[in-house]
């Protein structure tokens, strides 16, 4: 993996986790040093987080993690739904048997992480656990979107599971979605996707509480 890939990782995480949270500053220089990296590495890493959304190069100010209003935010979530449920469809139709395996292996062990009640050892597994749908669709393309706006939408994904019991939640829709796929019924497990996917309603305003609360906490 070249450097800036790793710092890149490194910096999408802090986002994610919210040590970075939407509106703070990057500042290159202070990422060299905490890198202990050359500028390339950063400016690369740094240009591939805009690229990817993460961040926006704004002039004169530099480099800050970008914050989406709500309007938006629910608009990526739609799409992303509409994308997982796709990709459910076809793993539904497509996927190996050894896929199923590693698909309830994923599942397994986002029980054990919600079983801990560790919200950061499951956010991880959740992640593993779609990957494996996407990957289960066998179209590349279908997966590489769906990876592009997952990556997008982490630090807001994230938020989710620090709403009160939705990490049980989310394990429950996990369980209707392994059912469908293992059975080979494309419709249930798109509806099942989709609607694990979506944000709407009180699971809305749960989200925007949550930003609210770590971007207050955090300035």
């Amino acid at each position: 993996m070249k450097i800036s890939d790793v710092v890149r990782e490194k910096i999408e995480e802090q986002i994610a986790t919210g040590a970075l949270p939407p509106g703070s500053t990057l500042d290159e220089a202070a990422l060299v040093e905490a890198h202990g990296v050359s500028r390339t590495p950063v400016r690369e890493a740094m240009i591939q987080l805009a690229t990817e959304g993460l961040i926006e190069m704004r002039p004169r100010h530099g480099a800050v993690v970008t914050s989406i209003g709500p309007a938006r935010l629910i608009e990526m979530f739609e799409v992303m739904a509409e994308l997982e449920s796709m990709c459910g469809r076809l793993a539904a139709r497509r996927m190996s048997e050894g896929e199923r395996k590693a698909l309830r292996k994923a599942h397994e062990d986002c029980e054990a992480a919600r079983a801990a009640n560790d919200t950061d050892r499951y956010f991880y597994c959740n992640e593993l656990f779609h990957a494996a749908i996407y990957a289960g669709s066998h179209n590349q393309f279908l997966s590489e979107q769906a990876q592009q706006l997952h990556r997008r939408l982490r630090p807001y994904r994230r938020l989710q599971l620090r709403v009160r019991d939705r990490m049980g939640s989310s394990f429950t829709e996990h369980e209707a979605i392994v059912q469908a796929i293992t059975a080979g019924d494309a419709q249930a497990a798109a509806q099942a996707l989709h609607g694990h996917i979506v944000v709407q309603g009180e699971r809305f305003g749960d989200l925007l509480a949550s930003l609210a609360e770590l971007t207050a906490s955090a300035t």
